[in-house]
C-alpha cells in the first residue's frame, strides 16, 4: 500500500502537496513547532499583563498597611482568603483601567502637580519647608536618582486623575440638598423596650449532645498552625566603628563634596499658565500664544497677582496670586528652567512653552547660592563618615551571609562559623506572628512560605528595616490540629449553652411581638414580661441615648398607616431582643440647618457622588476591556 502511494505522488501532485506543505510552514513560523510560551499573569487587562510580582508586592503593602492599622487585632490568615486576594487584584485591575484611559483621553500628570507632592512630602522638608539637599541625600541614600523618584510619584498619581477630574465635576442641586436633609432630620416618634433574657429551661448538656456539637463544629477548637525559627541577624546598630577619620580625610571628602553643602540659587517666581489642549489644533495653539502674549504685555510688578487669579489655567497656584515659591535649577523642565534663569530680578517673561501649555513668568526675588565653611560643617561630615562605614561593612556583612546561606540552603551552621555570628531562635508562633522579630510580617510570610516551611531551605536575606535584616529557617513545626475534646469540653458546653439561650430569647421577643401586631398594649405586653417603655418623641438619626441597634430598626420600619404603629423585634450586640414601635413621622425642620452645615454636606454629596460615578465609569471600561484572570496564580 505503501509502495502504491508512492508511486502515485510522482510528478505534478507532489509538487503541489510539497508547495502546501512550505506555505504553510512559512506563513505560521517554524519556529512554533520548537518554542513554547507560559502565561505567568495573574491578569491581563486589554495588552497590559499584571504580573505575579506586581500583585505580591500589593499583597505585601495591604498586609503592612492592615498591621499597622490593627496591631494586636491583626489575622495575617484574613490574606490567604481568595476574596481578600480578588479585592486586591480588582485595584490594581481598576488602576490599569483608569491609566489606560488617561492615555486614550490625553490626560497626564503636570509637572506642577508632581512638583507639588513632592514639595508637601515631610521627609523632604526642613522647618516646614521642602528642602532640596535633603531631597537628593534621601534619594542616594536609596539608591535613587531624582528622575526615577519622580517617574514613580507620577505613576502613582496618574490614577488618580479620572477620578479627581470626575468628582470635581460632580453637581449636587438645591433639590438633592433638600431631599437628603429630610431623609437625615427626619423625625420620629418612638417606643421600645428590652427584653428580659428568659431563663434557661434546661441548663446541662449530656456527654452525647458534647460530642455531636463537637464533632459538627470541630473547626471552631483548632490549634493554629505554628512554626519556631533558627535565624542568624545581621543589625547595623550592633556594628563597632573603631577607627575614627583624622581632619586631612574629613577636609578631602569636604572638598569631594562641596556641592553637598552649597546653597544653589533659588528664584522667588510666580507664573500664569494658558493651557494647551495635548492634541491641539496649530488654531488652537496660536489662539493660546494669542492669550499669553496678551497677558505678557499687560503684566507688571503691581497687577501680576490679579492678572493670575483672573487669567491663569494652573487651579494650583492662580488662587495665591501664581506664586511658585522659592525654585532652583532641575526643579521644572527645561524651557521653564531656562526661561526663568534668564530673567532679572523684576523681570516678567514672554510666554515660554512647555508640556501643558504657555507660562508667562515674574521674578519676584534672588537668593544666591554660598558653600558653608569647613569648620561649620566639620561634626557633620565625621558622623555622615561613621555612617557611611557602618553602612559599608553592614552591607558587606549582609552579603556575606546572603552567599552563605544560599551556598548551604540545609544550614545555617557554615554561615554563622564563617562570619562568627550566633544562631538565634524563636519561640513558637502562628500565621498571626509573635513576638520581637516574629512581629515582622516580612519575616511571618518567609518563615510559612513554601521554600522554607515546605522545602526546608534558608530564607533569603529578609530586610526588616533601619539595616537590620536576617536569614531564617524553620527549627519546629507544629501542624494546625483539632484540640481534644477533654481539653475544650468546658468551651463546648458554653457554647451550646450560648445558642440554647439566643434561641430562647429570640423566641420569647417573636411571642411578645405578636401579641402587639395583634393590638394589645405596649405598656401591658412589657410589664407581663418585667420590662419597662421608654418614649423618644422626636427620635432623629444621630440620636445619642439610644441603642445603635434600636434606632437604627425604627428607621427602618415603614410609616405608620390609618394611626396604627408599626412594630419590630431588633437583636442586640450582647445577644438579647428588643421590641420597637413607632407611632409618628414628621418631616425635617430645614430652618434649623446652617449655611455652613449646607456648604459642608454639598462637598461630602458631591465625593460621594463623584465617587459612583467613577465606579460607573470603570464598570463601562470593564464591559469593553478583555480582562483575564488567572486564580490559580493569586
Amino acid at each position: 500500500m505503501l509502495q502504491a502511494l508512492r508511486n502515485k505522488l510522482h510528478g505534478w501532485p507532489s509538487i503541489v502537496i510539497l508547495g502546501v506543505c512550505v506555505f504553510a510552514i512559512s506563513f505560521f513560523g517554524i519556529e512554533s513547532y520548537f518554542a513554547s510560551h507560559t502565561d505567568t499573569y495573574v491578569a491581563m487587562v486589554g495588552k497590559h499583563e499584571i504580573s505575579q510580582r506586581d500583585f505580591q508586592d500589593r499583597m505585601n503593602q495591604a498586609r503592612r498597611e492592615a498591621m499597622a492599622r490593627m496591631g494586636d487585632h491583626f489575622d495575617a490568615a484574613q490574606f490567604e482568603q481568595p476574596e481578600v486576594k480578588r479585592q486586591v487584584l480588582d485595584q490594581l485591575i481598576n488602576e490599569e483601567l483608569l491609566r489606560q484611559a488617561n492615555e486614550t483621553l490625553g490626560m497626564r500628570v503636570s509637572d506642577l502637580a508632581l512638583r507639588d507632592r513632592i514639595a508637601s512630602a515631610q521627609e523632604f522638608q526642613v522647618n516646614g519647608q521642602f528642602d532640596p539637599n535633603t531631597y537628593r541625600a534621601i534619594l542616594a541614600a536609596q539608591g535613587m536618582s531624582p528622575a526615577s523618584f519622580e517617574s514613580g510619584q507620577r505613576a502613582l498619581l496618574e490614577p488618580t486623575l479620572l477620578p479627581q477630574a470626575i468628582i470635581g465635576s460632580a453637581v449636587v442641586t438645591d433639590a438633592d440638598m433638600d431631599r437628603y436633609l429630610d431623609l437625615l432630620y427626619q423625625r420620629r416618634d418612638l417606643r421600645w423596650f428590652a427584653v428580659p433574657h428568659p431563663a434557661l429551661a434546661d441548663s446541662q448538656a449530656t456527654d452525647e449532645q458534647l460530642e455531636a456539637y463537637y464533632k459538627d463544629h470541630q473547626a471552631d477548637f483548632m490549634s493554629p498552625e505554628q512554626v519556631s525559627l533558627k535565624y542568624i541577624e545581621v543589625n547595623g546598630n550592633d556594628l563597632k566603628i573603631d577607627a575614627q577619620p583624622s581632619d586631612d580625610e574629613l577636609k578631602k571628602r569636604y572638598e569631594e563634596q562641596k556641592q553637598r553643602f552649597v546653597q544653589p540659587e533659588q528664584r522667588l517666581v510666580s507664573h500664569i499658565l494658558v493651557n494647551v489642549p495635548k492634541n491641539a489644533t496649530p488654531d488652537q495653539q496660536k489662539e493660546a500664544l494669542a492669550k499669553a502674549e496678551k497677558i505678557a504685555s499687560e503684566a507688571t510688578a503691581d497687577n501680576f497677582a490679579k492678572l493670575a487669579e483672573q487669567d491663569s489655567d494652573d487651579l494650583g497656584s492662580k488662587r495665591s496670586g501664581g506664586d511658585l515659591g522659592w525654585l532652583e535649577k532641575g526643579v521644572t523642565n527645561p524651557a521653564f528652567d531656562s526661561a526663568l534663569f534668564a530673567l532679572q530680578k523684576g523681570q516678567i517673561s514672554k510666554p515660554v512653552l512647555s508640556d501643558e501649555g504657555y507660562h508667562v513668568l515674574f521674578l519676584r526675588d534672588v537668593r544666591s547660592g554660598e558653600a558653608k565653611p569647613f569648620a561649620e560643617v566639620r561634626d557633620q561630615i565625621a558622623k555622615d563618615y561613621l555612617s557611611t562605614e557602618r553602612d559599608r561593612q553592614y552591607s558587606e556583612l549582609a552579603g556575606k551571609l546572603t552567599d552563605q546561606t544560599y551556598q548551604n540552603p540545609s544550614s545555617l551552621e557554615p554561615a554563622a562559623q564563617a562570619l562568627n555570628l550566633p544562631i538565634q531562635s524563636t519561640p513558637l508562633f502562628s500565621r498571626k506572628g509573635g513576638e520581637g522579630i516574629a512581629a515582622n510580617p516580612k519575616l511571618v510570610d518567609a518563615a510559612f512560605s513554601d521554600d522554607v516551611l515546605s522545602q526546608g531551605n534558608n530564607s533569603g536575606l529578609i530586610d526588616l528595616g533601619s539595616d537590620h535584616a536576617v536569614v531564617v529557617r524553620v527549627d519546629k513545626h507544629v501542624p494546625a490540629a483539632a484540640r481534644p475534646l477533654a481539653e475544650v469540653r468546658d468551651q463546648v458546653r458554653q457554647k451550646i449553652l450560648d445558642e440554647r439561650a439566643a434561641a430562647e430569647a429570640k423566641k420569647a421577643a417573636e411571642a411578645l411581638l405578636a401579641r402587639l401586631q395583634k393590638g394589645e398594649d405596649m405598656q401591658a405586653v412589657a410589664s407581663s414580661a418585667g420590662a419597662t417603655v421608654q418614649s423618644v418623641p422626636a427620635a432623629v438619626r444621630m440620636q445619642q441615648a439610644l441603642p445603635t441597634e434600636v434606632l437604627d430598626q425604627a428607621f427602618l420600619l415603614p410609616h405608620p398607616a390609618d394611626g396604627k404603629p408599626q412594630f419590630a423585634s431588633v437583636a442586640m450586640h450582647d445577644g438579647n431582643y428588643a421590641l420597637v414601635a413607632v407611632d409618628k413621622v414628621q418631616a425635617a425642620d430645614l430652618s434649623k440647618v446652617t449655611p455652613d452645615q449646607r456648604d459642608s454636606l454639598r462637598g461630602d454629596m458631591s465625593q460621594a457622588y463623584g465617587i459612583l460615578t467613577t465606579q460607573e465609569f470603570l464598570d463601562a471600561l470593564k464591559a469593553k476591556t478583555e480582562i483575564k484572570i488567572a486564580p490559580e496564580r493569586m
